[in-house]
């Protein structure tokens, strides 16, 4: 009773080990996970070759594919004379049915026993001439076509096994997309280590229109042109933190460094009030240099670091978008809402809505806090049954500006109408902090053009009656739009 592994390597014979040739000399029967490699023709003829081909004709996916496959293995690795199961190239580099193999095996108690093999990874290298130890990243291409984002520092050169047709090359290229360009050059290598070895290089938009895609072709994929990795710029950070760094960045601490998120935060308000989208990827930047900047003084006094945060926020979204991520059905943005606040007063081991509006920052915008109070009390249904209500109220709120009998009542009630002009505001799908901010600037431009065409016209705006001024304000309006 016993599973001998065994590597067949790339796909020619004479990469076939020593200890693998001793191994297959000596056996009478070999079980293949699949005809379809090279080698298999150049075999020894004594040898009674079974496969598992059919399997993958009656399976719904792979890892249906590989279960069923392992648990044969097992079977047959039960009878007095185990069984040699041989896979192309290294049992352990991107054989999902060994991982199984050995976890089955490991509960029967049978032993296995690993023969190497070389793997589709050393020949790819000498066709592309790399060296292993340059940071080259090796990923399963199956894997990454499951994904919406490849798990891969883009700054550093990666492999992609196991690329089997057009169809996975357009999994991994959709992916691949979402972190490179779609012009990024790309390299297919088929057949590394055997005779017949090729390679083409492509736009990363084209690799799936390739004829020749199999399971021998493994994809290649360089590094960007420029920096573009997180991990790359934290270690910028890091420098600029150094003892050799820089004496400004040293002196920093959560505390001085207040002003500039707050500043940085509204640049990329500004960035997206004047739908600029080159000054929002700049002024994003900007924001993400506070945030690893932070994480980096963290790092260094021993709070926390980096991947916490990332592993915090991560778990957190995972955790409240059970509808995405679990099993949960909710039907539209208000459900997903009241869940969302149900997950979080769970989260805080409360039964209740009383601490409902604790988690809204109070040092937002008084216009930004409003709307965040009223979008919070919404989700439990406090809220008017249609805008109308609404209307009413703000225009209630202005009549009692207007009859407030002091200053202390007018600022009271001037707060209330704000606070309903916000609610309306929400009613309207507008941001009202926006808005305003849209508002003032449309001011500033309007009446600094205007202070242009007095001066055009010989005058200074405080020499004009207010009648004249209103002329000039309304030609301005027209010509701004």
């Amino acid at each position: 009773m016993s599973v001998t592994v065994l590597g067949l390597g790339p796909g020619s014979i004479r990469h076939l080990t020593q200890e693998a040739s001793q191994v297959l000399h000596d056996a009478s029967e070999l079980y293949v996970r699949t005809r379809r490699h090279p080698i298999i023709s150049e075999l020894p003829a004594s040898l009674t070759i079974y496969d598992f081909d059919n399997i993958y004709e009656h399976e719904k996916d792979f890892a249906a594919v590989y279960e069923t496959i392992a648990q044969q293995v097992i079977v047959l690795g039960s009878r007095p004379q185990g069984i040699i199961y041989a896979v192309p190239g290294h049992p352990l580099v991107g054989e999902s049915s060994v991982q199984r193999v050995l976890h089955l095996a490991r509960e029967a108690h049978i032993p296995v026993r690993i023969v190497d093999g070389l793997s589709f990874v050393e020949p790819t290298l000498t066709v592309l001439g790399l060296d292993a130890l340059s940071g080259v990243q090796i990923a399963d291409a199956m894997d990454l076509a499951a994904q919406h984002h490849p798990p891969l520092n883009p700054d550093r050169p990666a492999l992609l096994g196991q690329l089997y047709g057009r169809q996975m090359a357009s999994g991994v290229k959709l992916t691949l997309m979402n972190q490179y360009p779609d012009e990024h050059p790309v390299t297919l290598v088929s057949g590394a280590g055997t005779a017949e070895a090729r390679w083409r290089t492509v736009p990363l938009y084209e690799m799936d229109v390739q004829d020749d895609v199999d399971h021998l072709t493994v994809l290649y994929v360089p590094p960007l042109a420029r920096v573009g990795a997180v991990e790359t710029f934290q270690d910028t950070v890091a420098r600029l933190r150094a003892p050799d760094g820089c004496p400004w960045d040293r002196e920093q601490t959560h505390l001085s460094l207040r002003s500039c998120l707050l500043e940085e935060t509204y640049e990329v308000l500004e960035a997206l009030d004047s739908e600029d989208i080159d000054a929002l990827r700049e002024e994003l930047g900007d924001l993400l240099m506070q945030i690893v900047i932070h994480a980096q003084i963290a790092t260094e006094e021993g709070e926390f670091r980096l991947a916490d945060v990332v592993e915090h926020i991560d778990s957190k979204i995972k955790r409240r978008h059970p509808h995405v991520f679990g099993d949960t059905v909710l039907n539209g943005s208000a459900e997903v809402l009241q869940n969302w606040e149900e997950i979080k007063r769970n989260e805080r081991g409360q039964e209740d809505h009383h601490d409902i509006l604790a988690g809204v920052p109070t040092a937002l915008p008084a216009l930004a806090l409003a709307d965040s109070y009223q979008r919070r009390v919404v989700r439990v249904g406090f809220d008017w049954p249609d805008i109308e209500g609404v209307i009413d109220k703000v225009a209630e709120e202005l009549e009692e500006v207007r009859q407030a009998p002091d200053k202390e009542a007018q600022a009271r009630e001037i707060g209330d109408l704000l606070f309903a002009l916000v609610n309306f505001a929400r009613w309207l799908e507008v941001d009202a902090e926006s808005a305003l901010r849209a508002a003032s600037a449309r001011f500033a431009r309007r009446f600094s053009a205007m202070e242009r065409l007095a001066h055009q016209q010989g005058t200074r705006l405080d020499d004009l009656s207010l009648a004249e001024q209103e002329v000039l304000w309304q030609e301005i309006k027209k010509a701004d739009g």
